[in-house]
């Protein structure tokens, strides 16, 4: 049977991803984590060669309102902890994780399965998916995919038990049992 569907990875790295740039950003600016920052950020080559993701600051910027709470201005470690702490709990949407994931270090199949049955794993349907959900529809699907396995191996298995000649009979699998017993 296959590895068991788990989106902790996809979590874990994107709040290591949001940590990590904030933090490295808020080092670079004292006057905090604000639009102007998050720019000036996104095209500074000093910071740009230090190896860190850009991907996590454009998601900074792009959604500055929502992430600056107290709508002060700045992103603050509170607010980006608030962030962490909402996507973990309320679970990321199919833009997060097309954004944020390929960046969290999460593997591409596992992304790829996430978005492809997005609609599936979001069961209760709020257009989000948490890792609780991610981890029920990969225990679905290996139990369906188990049961697709087992179902197939028995009816391969019916004809060589009941019928073990290689010769081609036309009728149903379960008569093989039936001609056997006649030619007894």
């Amino acid at each position: 049977m296959s590895k068991r569907l788990d989106g902790s990875s996809l979590f874990s790295g994107i709040n290591a991803g949001l940590t990590n740039s904030f933090s490295l950003l808020s080092s670079q600016y004292s006057d905090g984590l604000t639009v102007d920052n998050l720019t000036n950020a996104l095209s500074n080559t000093a910071i740009t060669n230090t190896g860190y993701d850009s991907t996590f600051s454009s998601y900074l910027l792009n959604n500055f309102n929502s992430v600056d709470s107290n709508a002060d201005g700045t992103i603050s470690a509170d607010e980006i902890q608030k962030l962490m702490t909402n996507m973990a709990t309320q679970g990321l949407t199919r833009e997060q994780i097309m954004s944020l994931g390929a960046s969290s270090g999460m593997s591409t199949s596992l992304q790829e399965t996430v978005l492809s049955h997005f609609n599936e794993i979001d069961t209760n349907k709020d257009g989000k998916v948490t890792n609780q959900e991610i981890n029920a529809y990969g225990v679905t699907s290996a139990i369906e995919k188990q049961k697709i396995e087992d179902t197939n191996r028995i009816v391969n298995n019916m004809s060589l038990y009941y019928r073990d000649d290689s010769s081609e009979y036309e009728g149903s699998l379960l008569d093989y049992r039936y001609l056997d017993d006649e030619e007894a």
